[in-house]
């Protein structure tokens, strides 16, 4: 978008000039410039959206090419783009030529022009010609030595702000931009275009621009701001904003680490509203990143980059420190392309917290990625949400995801004797194993992966996840049907609090976790799963029952580093859950201890798919297969478990084998990590395969020897 200006240097034209204002313009987009050093105008009027201008004195309208005159009747002129010309500096009282894109001229008789209207019903403000005015963003009817008239669309120089260290100078800048010291207030839509380096107190581009305006363009070309005291970027009020870091350019945004300074302003309803800026880069409306430039955040204070609306990125490469949250849109954010790389010292990598239950109903409080390179290294989540949380391949786009959140997984997976050797840092034959049982060691604070308090749909994109706490986890719903997704966490790898679906193309690997997936409702219809825990690999449990099943309910961990607190839940207060397969291939291996393959609180419904299951069980019940519900297992699935102890549930066969051979039968064959003694197998007696050419090949996580081999 670029703009054109106009100077009226004569009075008399000063009652013409205001048809608009920069606050309250005739159509919404219309916005307006003053420069102080043009004293008159030289260019005709353009007017893209006709081939003539009429203009009205009383009741009459005149066409164009016709000379006016009048005393003080009010003046109309119809809404056009149009700029207002004049070819010579005019005294008062004397007459002045105005040219809608034609030769009409209005010649006012009277040192006082009545108050006016434009075609759309506003009032234009009375002038007297025997002084000077010009509009300010403060006072659209300030004292100056000229007026000037900018329509958005226009094809001149758009504002140009340049810092140094005597602060910002303007250029181009009209009645939308002032700047005092190192502070530039826009008042304005319209594209205006930053450069240079300022340090101060006062280091800030502060947007105020009336709803009803066009958009205000930021475009940074090698912009670096530090403000000591407060934001350097501050989005008061704005239709929408954009913050554009151009092509070839770095721009640099620090804020300061404390707040004492508070904005009182204005909004559009007419409210008085008192505001601290809450981030680096702080917008109370809408905000979108973008650019094929760089752009360095550092939040000092508390988030990198805000919006209390909407958060938007579509490109560039950004990078953000915070104290806090590295990104946060309240209602939303929506990432769809750029390199982002957000660190947190104290707070969320990027967050949507809308609260208000009618925001949440109409979809508020939800972030999107659609596409771009994201890093998260979080003190806490790493993507936290109120509402769901949607991670989707966009057009041509496949979003890339790395998350780092509290740390990363530190503490479970430590051999307990002999060494971590085999294939895959499995434990070798007669060793002490890759890990032992133990219990979640994550922290009181949230430091999830990925977070939502309604649901989480991943159907896109490749995630890798590194976290203290689960890696993904929804207080709703839990939904995969896409995308590469690799966890390791000291805690639960995939939990759901209501239902976790896993269908169609989704590739699911938990490389550790203290449980691999958990949910109260959990259904396997597709895609290709592998989790590798020290406790339960799937657990179907946290519903609500009014009985207690064989273990009384075992999701009552207490706090980190042991079960403590509530433990494995009493006799009379456990929970249950159903566990369903009908689809996809799934490997389960589970550690030392009382640990169970696949277990569920309720039922275990298994019709379908193949499935892997290794038990390293030494203690306790459930091993490979355990219900405290009816379990049920067809023909038509394919299930081989290797343990080293009994299955509650399944067919069990005394089998010895070793990680020398493939097991199984002629439909399904797999290579064990670990030597044992009993197989359940849902295919008939299951024994050594001696060869698995003409079968196929499917491989679990990132591996190309833990695979399975079916028919």
């Amino acid at each position: 978008m670029t703009k054109k200006i106009g100077t009226l240097g004569g009075l008399s034209c000063l009652s013409l000039a205001l048809l608009a204002s920069c606050s309250e313009s005739t159509s919404p987009e219309a916005s307006f410039y003053d420069d102080p050093n043009i004293g008159s105008l030289s260019s005709g009027i353009e007017n893209p959206e006709s081939s003539s201008a009429t203009a009205g004195v009383g009741n009459e309208v005149y066409p164009g090419n016709e000379t006016i005159a009048s005393s003080s009747d009010a003046l109309q002129v119809p809404e056009s783009n149009a700029s207002i010309l004049s070819s010579s500096t005019t005294a008062p009282n004397s007459s002045a030529s105005i040219v809608p894109n034609s030769n009409a001229s209005i010649v006012p008789q009277s040192s006082t022009a009545a108050p006016a209207s434009s075609s759309n019903g506003q009032t234009i403000p009375s002038l007297n010609s025997s002084s000077s005015i010009a509009v300010t963003p403060e006072n659209p009817q300030s004292s100056s030595s000229a007026i000037s008239q900018q329509i958005d669309q226009n094809t001149g120089d758009r504002p140009v702000i340049t810092y140094a260290a005597s602060g910002a100078t303007v250029a181009n800048g009209g009645n939308c931009v002032t700047a005092t010291g190192g502070t530039v207030k826009i008042t304005c839509g319209g594209e205006y275009d930053f450069s240079g380096s300022y340090s101060g107190n006062d280091a800030q581009i502060l947007v105020a621009s009336p709803k009803t305006d066009t958009t205000v363009y930021l475009n940074m070309k090698g912009l670096t701001l530090t403000n000591t005291a407060d934001a350097p970027i501050y989005i008061q009020k704005a239709n929408k904003a954009f913050v554009v870091a151009k092509n070839g350019t770095t721009n640099t945004f620090s804020d300061a680490s404390t707040r004492t300074t508070t904005h009182s302003y204005t909004n559009d309803a007419g409210q008085t509203k008192v505001d601290t800026t809450g981030a680096c880069i702080y917008a109370k409306d809408d905000l979108t990143i973008k650019g094929e430039g760089t752009l360095i955040v550092k939040g000092n204070y508390n988030n990198g980059i805000h919006s209390s609306n909407d958060l938007r990125v579509k490109n560039g490469i950004i990078t953000v420190t915070a104290k806090n949250n590295g990104l946060k849109g309240k209602e939303s954010v929506e990432i769809s392309g750029g390199t982002l790389n957000i660190t947190t010292t104290g707070g969320d990598g990027i967050k949507s917290d809308a609260d208000d239950a009618t925001d949440l109903a109409a979809g508020k409080g939800s972030i999107e990625i659609t596409g771009g390179e994201i890093t998260i290294n979080s003190k806490y989540d790493g993507i936290t949400a109120n509402n769901a949380v949607t991670i989707m391949n966009g057009e041509s786009k496949t979003p890339t995801i790395k998350i780092t959140a509290g740390g990363g997984q530190t503490c479970l997976g430590q051999s307990t004797g002999g060494g971590n050797g085999g294939r895959g840092g499995f434990g070798g034959p007669g060793g002490g194993g890759m890990m032992g049982g133990g219990n979640s060691c994550s922290p009181d604070s949230s430091t999830k992966g990925i977070k939502s308090d309604s649901s989480i749909t991943i159907s896109g994109g490749i995630i890798e996840i590194n976290s203290r706490d689960d890696g993904i986890h929804s207080s709703g719903k839990v939904t995969l049907t896409g995308g590469t997704i690799t966890i390791a966490t000291d805690d639960d790898g995939v939990h759901a609090e209501k239902a976790l679906y896993v269908k169609d193309n989704a590739n699911v690997s938990v490389t550790m976790a203290y449980e691999g997936m958990e949910s109260p409702d959990m259904n396997f219809e597709g895609g290709i799963t592998s989790v590798i825990t020290t406790d339960d690999g799937w657990n179907a449990a946290g519903g609500t029952t009014t009985t207690t099943g064989n273990n009384g309910g075992n999701t009552g961990r207490g706090g980190p580093g042991g079960f403590g607190g509530g433990g494995f839940g009493g006799p009379g207060g456990g929970s249950t859950g159903n566990l369903k397969v009908t689809g996809g291939y799934h490997y389960i291996y589970v550690g030392t201890g009382d640990t169970d393959g696949i277990d569920s609180n309720g039922g275990i419904e298994i019709s379908g798919g193949v499935i892997i299951v290794e038990c390293r069980m030494n203690g306790g019940m459930g091993g490979m297969v355990d219900s405290d519900g009816t379990t049920n297992i067809s023909g038509n699935a394919k299930l081989l478990g290797f343990g080293t102890n009994n299955s509650e549930e399944g067919k069990q066969y005394s089998v010895n084998f070793t990680t020398s051979n493939y097991y199984g039968t002629s439909e399904i064959a797999f290579k064990p990590s670990f030597s044992g003694s009993k197989m359940v197998s849902s295919v008939g007696q299951p024994g050594v395969v001696n060869s698995v050419s003409g079968m196929n090949k499917t491989c679990f996580g990132n591996s190309t020897e833990r695979c399975v081999y079916t028919k």
